[in-house]
């Protein structure tokens, strides 16, 4: 099923508007198995009636997103309804949506808001709780002079707020009943390994499966393998996957690392603390933005400076002095002494060169050392990484890997 999606608004396109509609809608589709196949972003007016046109034969379906409001601007169903020769008329029961919701918010019910309530004859309302624009679907008609039919076509409001719900409630549920047969998708996220590492180890043996496709998506210290198919080629897939890499492989829900990781402290009815110098909290954030994260994280220091990895973490000055903040032997103090001061199960730390400039010979800009203390174990377990990216790279690929170090050793202790 050939998908488009058409996006309205001039705001899109002087960049003043972040267009987030796309990526939204395609993972909501590929939840069904459907994906987008052409997507453009169009400023309001009357471009949109060549837009509606170029799709003409080549799309099923198509979204419009935006120019359903009440300004002069929004002219989306008046274009859509001209482009097929079909005159609009005036639904009393959006009126009277419209009226209800206006008067709880203290307004009166005005000629821009009325014009909402036209609907082009024929077409299906999609309720609209959310606000006064309803959405509205249109089934295939003759396009006049063209000696075709239009595709399916949905317009729906351009705020999120209001898109979100009607997308899944009126949306999805059509789309859907219109390619019942089509091959579901599955994300398979690995951490720590490239692209070129990950095919060659799998792309043979998927193949042999007869899986219709197969995709790759690198992101900083991950690598996400896509795989299209039948349900019993995919749960043949990620067999493959987790025994071709049983370390990496974490996640064929679409979990985050963050999620899997406070997942598995809750099952394990542990917490963690942290001790953080280059990424400055940032493992911290990404733990606190997963529900649930109060039961495994008690606190966390932010320790950039070096007195304050002695005054708050006990690394003695000396092991600074002799071997430097940034080193195996800082990271093992910090992760100790952060163990010590929490009375957490698990400590992290991590310290390194974000960079551009503060490096060596010997440890050059991007160098990280990650330690890793838990109760019972002798020692802390420290790990070097280098990542020659710019610092925001460099901050998510080394929670990254601090966070996937946790991982690691909770999964052998489940």
């Amino acid at each position: 099923m050939r998908i488009e999606l058409i996006n309205t608004g001039t705001e899109l396109l002087l960049g003043s508007t972040v267009n987030t509609h796309l990526s939204w809608l395609g993972q909501q589709l590929l939840a069904l198995g459907l994906r987008i196949g052409r997507q453009i972003a169009i400023p309001d007016g009357d471009v949109i009636r060549e837009a509606l046109a170029e799709t003409v034969g080549r799309a099923d379906a198509v979204i419009v997103t935006g120019g359903l409001g009440p300004t002069s601007d929004d002219i989306t169903r008046e274009i859509a309804a001209d482009w097929l020769g079909i005159p609009l008329e005036c639904d009393e029961a959006v009126t009277a949506h419209i009226a209800a919701y206006m008067a709880e918010r203290g307004r009166p019910l005005n000629e821009p808001s009325r014009r909402q309530a036209m609907v082009p004859r024929g077409a299906e309302v999609l309720a609209n709780p959310q606000g006064t624009a309803p959405g509205l679907y249109l089934p295939p008609l003759p396009v006049p002079g063209r000696g075709q039919s239009s595709p399916h076509l949905f317009l729906l409001p351009g705020p999120p707020r209001e898109l979100m719900p009607m997308v899944r409630d009126h949306l999805l549920p059509r789309l859907a009943a219109m390619a019942p047969s089509a091959p579901a998708m599955r994300n398979f996220h690995l951490s720590g390994l490239g692209e070129t590492q990950v095919a060659e180890a799998l792309e043979a043996e998927l193949t042999a499966l007869g899986i219709p496709e197969i995709g790759y998506c690198a992101r900083p210290g991950e690598v996400v393998l896509r795989v299209f198919g039948s349900p019993a080629q995919l749960a043949a897939a990620e067999t493959m996957v987790a025994a071709a890499f049983p370390q990496h492989f974490f996640s064929s829900s679409d979990e985050t690392m963050e999620e899997t990781v406070v997942g598995l402290l809750a099952k394990l009815g542990q917490c963690v603390a942290l001790a953080e110098s280059c990424t400055g909290g940032f493992v911290a954030h990404r733990i606190t933005s997963v529900p649930g994260a109060s039961r495994v994280l008690g606190r966390g220091y932010v320790t950039y400076a070096n007195e304050a990895k002695s005054e708050l973490l006990g690394v003695p000055p000396e092991t600074i002095a002799v071997h430097g903040a940034v080193s195996a032997e800082t990271a093992a103090a910090m992760a100790t002494g952060c163990l010590t001061a929490s009375r957490a199960d698990h400590a992290l730390s991590l310290t390194g060169i974000a960079g551009p400039d503060g490096g060596t010979a010997e440890k050059p800009v991007g160098t990280v050392f990650i330690g890793l203390a838990s109760r019972g174990a002798a020692e802390p377990l420290v790990q070097r990484f280098q990542y020659r990216v710019d610092r925001a790279t460099f901050k998510q690929m080394a929670s990254q890997a601090a966070l996937d170090l946790l991982r690691r050793r909770l999964i052998r202790m489940i």
